[in-house]
């Protein structure tokens, strides 16, 4: 685990320092950091300090919120394929976000989109938390996510079919591709709590994860409650979703692919594979919001956009692979 961590860690901070550097303007690395450490009040400080940095923040924060969702709900149902958005409170929270725009409240309300999509993602959980039950199998908690994500797009279309503003509904569908872009340090105060809290309820899985591995007969036996380690899985991811959805939209695949790239390299334990993801997504969303903003920088590509298009082919190839190895 040591000489992973130790080169996804490095990449992660490489990454995160050129995330800082880069923009339109032809301003050397050096100087760029500079104007953040120190404060002389020029207009370069106040872009390091109120766009460029919480933005690179932010993306380390929802990359590794994703990736190490994803390794917990893949450890827990013992599925490569399983991703956080399995157990739609992403879905739950978007459909907030979506009524903060099309109602108005995210205009005229400072912070209403953010904090309507956490409402939603809570109340996403707590129908989640009803329909599976407090001792239902992992089947009746994926079937309640399937139904909760079902409703929630379901929602989400019939409030992007009946709105009868067009403004309302291109920003709905802007904000529905996911972006790091415009955002503040007051998105990264309302994200940072609901991710250290959810993100340290996440890593505190390792052990009862591993044992899931010998299936649920001898994970029993050697003291893992089933239960509580159900309801801490869908109450911490529940946090990091909720959060990373709420400040920068649906950004898919991260969750899904980066587990399953990593597996290999922490011989597929899942307590060590949690803290790779974690990394290994912040490195794929940093990565992906600096090709954001070198491809196509006049058209506003959006992230969830780049991060579709890296990650479909890889689950397409995760799809082959798993049909190989059954068949």
């Amino acid at each position: 685990m040591a000489r992973p961590a130790l080169w996804l860690s490095l990449l992660t901070v490489g990454l995160f320092v050129i995330a800082l550097t880069l923009g339109p303007a032809q301003i050397g690395p050096f100087e760029s950091l500079g104007a953040l450490i120190v404060d002389d009040s020029s207009p370069l400080t106040m872009v390091m300090r109120e766009i460029r940095l919480p933005r690179a923040i932010l993306a380390v924060l929802v990359g590794a919120s994703l990736g190490l969702s994803g390794a917990a709900m893949q450890g827990y149902l013992r599925n490569p394929l399983a991703e956080p958005g399995l157990i739609g409170v992403s879905g739950a929270a978007a459909l907030g976000a979506v009524l903060a725009i099309q109602t108005g409240v995210a205009a005229t309300v400072t912070l209403g989109l953010p904090l309507m999509a956490l409402a939603g993602a809570l109340i996403g959980v707590l129908l989640i938390l009803a329909l599976a039950g407090p001792r239902g199998s992992s089947l009746t908690l994926i079937l309640a996510g399937i139904a909760i994500s079902a409703l929630s797009g379901a929602l989400t279309s019939l409030v992007l079919n009946l709105s009868p503003n067009p403004f309302a509904a291109s920003e709905i569908m802007f904000w529905m591709m996911g972006s790091l872009a415009d955002r503040s340090m007051t998105h990264v105060w309302i994200a940072l709590p609901f991710v250290l809290v959810g993100g340290g309820v996440l890593l505190s899985l390792g052990r009862g994860l591993d044992a899931l591995t010998l299936g649920e007969d001898a994970a029993s036996a050697m003291g893992i409650r089933l239960t509580r380690l159900r309801l801490v899985l869908v109450l911490g991811t529940a946090c990091v979703i909720g959060a990373t959805t709420a400040v920068a939209g649906a950004i898919g695949f991260v969750g899904l692919v980066v587990p399953h790239i990593l597996r290999p390299l922490v011989g597929a334990r899942p307590s060590r594979l949690l803290w790779a993801s974690a990394l290994g997504g912040a490195v794929m969303v940093l990565a992906a919001d600096i090709a954001v903003r070198l491809i196509l920088p006049e058209r506003d590509l959006k992230l969830g956009v780049v991060t579709a298009l890296v990650g479909a082919p890889l689950f397409l190839h995760l799809i082959y692979k798993t049909r190989s190895q059954l068949g």
